[in-house]
């Protein structure tokens, strides 16, 4: 990878999270984390709005924004696939939402590029949750954005039924099963239920912050994932 797409890769990586290490960056362009540090102090050099610290981590500052890029017939056919597999996992909600994007992209590129991507020959049957499992997934992962506590009925694999208020905190899918990541305030703890496990649900009124040991990152952080 030449340094000038190496620089431009940078930033577009630091724009899409909200902290990015400098081992997380040279793990993926596959570069030193010497290299990494270089490269983002000439980034700060040159005016690139990047704030944070070796050490601690990366993010772009509020307000920067690139151009609108135009994808490569190679990119165009990966964001087809992606749709195309993840959309019978998704609540159907985000279903249609991801394919109203993707129609968008496709509708801008050349038509060499759109053919490609259309004619793309991966395709994933609709062997996803349920119906009523997907329905719950769309209030699970409104509940997780809008921090809003839930109050769960929840039947386990031992076949026990329990009672718990927890706070949502992410969805994840497993193959064919979502669980929720949660801070159960019941047990004081975190604790994962499976979607299609979860009998009943209220959606209180009451929201939760961020409090340390509570959050999605300590919960990533106990598992050795970087959030």
């Amino acid at each position: 990878m030449r340094r000038a797409e190496r620089l431009f890769q940078i930033v577009q990586l630091v724009r899409g999270r909200r902290l990015s290490t400098a081992r997380w960056l040279a793990q993926r362009l596959e570069v030193s984390e010497r290299t990494v540090y270089r490269d983002v102090a000439d980034l700060m050099a040159q005016g690139v709005p990047i704030e944070g610290e070796a050490g601690v981590g990366y993010r772009m500052k509020p307000g920067f924004d690139l151009p609108p890029l135009m994808f490569t017939k190679h990119e165009a056919q990966a964001l087809v696939a992606a749709v195309r597999v993840a959309g019978p996992q998704l609540d159907a909600a985000l279903a249609r939402h991801a394919d109203s994007a993707l129609s968008k992209i496709l509708a801008v590129l050349p038509p060499a590029a759109r053919a490609a991507a259309d004619s793309l020959a991966v395709y994933a049957p609709a062997t996803g949750p349920d119906a009523a499992t997907r329905l719950r997934l769309e209030s699970l992962r409104l509940a997780a954005e809008g921090r809003r506590k839930l109050r769960l009925t929840y039947l386990d694999l031992k076949q026990q039924r329990s009672r718990r208020v927890v706070r949502p905190l992410g969805c994840f899918c497993w193959g064919e099963v979502w669980t929720l990541a949660a801070w159960c305030e019941t047990r004081q703890d975190f604790r994962s239920f499976r979607a299609d496990r979860i009998e009943h649900m209220d959606v209180l009124d009451e929201r939760f912050r961020d409090e340390p040991g509570r959050t999605l990152a300590d919960l990533m952080r106990q598992f050795g994932v970087q959030p």
